[in-house]
């Protein structure tokens, strides 16, 4: 979760740093990111621990001692068996009722904390455009930062359609105690503007001003963390619990299927086969056109029935068009919920599948700490990672069955542990290099005779 933790704060770094925020907002945003990503720490630390659990067990020989007590390796297993299966269904309730809530609020923070303003209000030597109708730069500032030198300030008044341009040589820099305005007390400066003349004068006014201590206040109110309501972001899958993605698939399903109807009953209308009765008539057998009908009548009749059956092709295609980019709108969101749905699932799946990995691993390689297990772990979570994030895109795209997607990796990791159990089970040197070099050694001897 550490490591994760890094990651957020490297991703995100530029729009926290300089925004003044308070340290609780920081460690509220840090909370809540944490709860995301417990989907990925949960199971490789379940990896990570059972690998070191039982390597250094086995490094011991107390596997060696249980197994000479008469009491088999899956029997040793039985009480981690339980444990995994615990934590793998607290897992399921806090990805059904936690992790909606933890979403919504980290993404919803994290949205506001993007959108604020930098805390840095004035730089040097950089035109500052955060005030709205002002544009600030100061050459340099003593190292106090509220001490001034160069200080020029234009002003654009949209409303009023004039120009103003304020120099000076010094100035000061504070906030009032309610912290709601900058003010910059200014000295030894001139002031330059431009207005429109008077009522039936085109011509422009142009005034000076010289000062020798003048004032400015500047808003601050823009700067403070303004938050946005949550319920803007609760239609996001994401925030969304197990109930609420089955209502939100089968209501947008019902939706797709009335539209299917729709665009038949749309598209009928357009097709002149459907605007004459097809039921053969009384005494006259029916017969259908045959392939060369158009090479029986004059030019111009196949000219008339060609022309009117492109323009038929041309307005089915433009009805057909915009529907068909919403049919694979409303499509892809309801891919993208059952991905969620099953999420929900696949996180305690996870947990014991990899349980199964890392507990007859660790009991194989017989190495404890924070080594050879480490590097074996990561190993086997990127498998699990890369197969399950190329199932979801590949779902995500239409190109592959959402349960099929989902589960392909859990379907792979399964039997690979399976395999492991036995081969831990049955003392079994998956990982002795000495065993691989004899087999070698004694298959090139076998070949050289």
């Amino acid at each position: 979760m550490f490591v994760l933790l890094m990651l957020f704060l490297f991703k995100y770094i530029d729009d926290l740093i300089g925004k003044g925020f308070e340290w609780y907002i920081i460690l509220e945003l840090m909370m809540y990111a944490s709860a995301t990503n417990v989907a990925m720490a949960l199971p490789l630390s379940v990896l990570l621990s059972s690998i070191m659990t039982y390597g250094s067990l086995g490094e011991n020989y107390e596997l060696v001692a249980i197994k000479s007590a008469g009491i088999s390796l899956s029997r040793a297993m039985y009480p981690m068996v339980i444990v995994v299966t615990l934590l793998a269904m607290s897992a399921f309730i806090f990805s059904d009722y936690m992790l909606p809530v933890a979403n919504l609020k980290y993404y919803s923070l994290l949205w506001d904390a993007r959108q604020q303003k930098s805390g840095f209000l004035i730089k040097e030597g950089v035109f500052n455009n955060s005030f709205p109708g002002y544009s600030i730069r100061v050459n340099n500032k003593d190292e106090d930062g509220q001490t001034l030198h160069g200080v020029m300030i234009y002003t654009r008044n949209a409303a009023q359609n004039n120009n103003s341009v304020l120099f000076a040589k010094q100035g000061v820099m504070y906030r009032t105690p309610n912290d709601k305005f900058l003010v910059l007390r200014l000295k030894d400066g001139i002031r330059y503007e431009e207005s429109p003349g008077e009522t039936g004068n085109a011509r422009q006014r142009f005034s000076r001003l010289r000062f020798k201590e003048t004032e400015q206040k500047f808003d601050l109110s823009g700067f403070k963390l303004k938050r946005t309501n949550e319920g803007e972001f609760s239609r996001a899958y994401q925030m969304m619990n197990l109930k609420q993605l089955r209502f939100f698939r089968d209501s947008t399903q019902h939706q797709v299927d009335s539209g299917l109807h729709a665009n038949f009953r749309l598209m009928s209308a357009y097709y002149k086969y459907f605007n004459f009765s097809h039921r053969p008539v009384k005494g006259k057998p029916y017969a259908p056109l045959k392939p060369d009908y158009l090479k029986k009548v004059d030019i111009y009749a196949q000219i008339s029935t060609v022309n009117n059956a492109a323009n038929e092709a041309r307005s089915i295609k433009d009805l057909v068009k915009g529907r068909n980019e919403r049919y694979k709108e409303v499509s892809k969101d309801i891919r993208k919920s059952i991905i969620e749905y099953q999420k929900k699932f696949t996180l305690s799946a996870a947990c014991l599948a990899l349980f199964l990995i890392g507990a007859p691993l660790g009991a194989i390689i017989r190495k404890g700490g924070l080594g050879l297990p480490v590097v074996v772990a990561v190993v086997f979570f990127l498998i699990y990672y890369i197969i399950s994030t190329i199932g979801e895109k590949s779902v995500k795209e239409g190109s592959l069955s959402p349960v099929i997607g989902m589960w392909i990796a859990i379907g792979i990791l399964t039997p690979i542990g399976f395999f492991l159990s036995y081969k831990a089970a049955t003392d079994s040197v998956l990982f002795d290099m000495d065993s691989y070099k004899k087999f070698f050694n004694r298959l090139f001897k076998r070949k050289a005779a």
